[in-house]
């Protein structure tokens, strides 16, 4: 039935149609995540810790390490992702850019460093994924990180956050 759909969507596209009907449309491997802004407000005493990435069938996948309890979030797709405090613009690969912002700071109660990137350009290779165009480092501002994500387009998107260990989880679909 899905692989008709995906069909009937291509026949209407060449024979002029603009779109099917929304019950005709099949949803991207049962994704069902929207591109609207994801917010959780919970502060936490965690740490940030390491930014990584992964490659899976449907979506690609940024995740940053946190130690500590959970800590909240605010994703959200932007024209530029800025640093918090200058307001500086972080300059990002994609056609489309996150701005992900973790309430858990980058440093310990001590001022000490507790995520030091190599490269706040490139937090990790994403070169060869789908989605995923590149990750760079904005700014740990006032118990808050943010991360600049350039992804292919403006897709859907969610985020959640997971324990042992502890990390928030911000996955990118492929196509809607």
């Amino acid at each position: 039935m899905r692989r008709f759909l995906i069909l009937l969507a291509a026949f209407a596209a060449c024979v002029g149609l603009s779109t099917l009907p929304a019950a005709a449309t099949p949803s991207y491997c049962g994704l069902v995540w929207g591109s609207q802004d994801k917010s959780n407000p919970t502060y936490s005493p965690a740490t940030l810790t390491n930014v990584r990435a992964g490659r899976h069938e449907c979506f690609d996948r940024m995740v940053v390490d946190l130690a500590g309890p959970s800590a909240g979030y605010l994703v959200r797709y932007v024209d530029t992702v800025t640093e918090d405090g200058s307001g500086a613009s972080v300059p990002l690969r994609g056609g489309a850019f996150l701005q992900v912002t973790v309430n858990a700071p980058a440093y310990d109660d001590a001022g000490d460093m507790t995520y030091r990137p190599t490269d706040r350009t490139e937090l990790t290779n994403v070169s060869g994924y789908q989605t995923l165009r590149q990750i760079a480092w904005a700014v740990s501002f006032e118990g808050q990180s943010t991360i600049g994500l350039g992804v292919r387009a403006r897709l859907p998107f969610r985020v959640s956050t997971l324990d042992n260990p502890t990390r928030v989880v911000i996955d990118v679909a492929h196509y809607w």
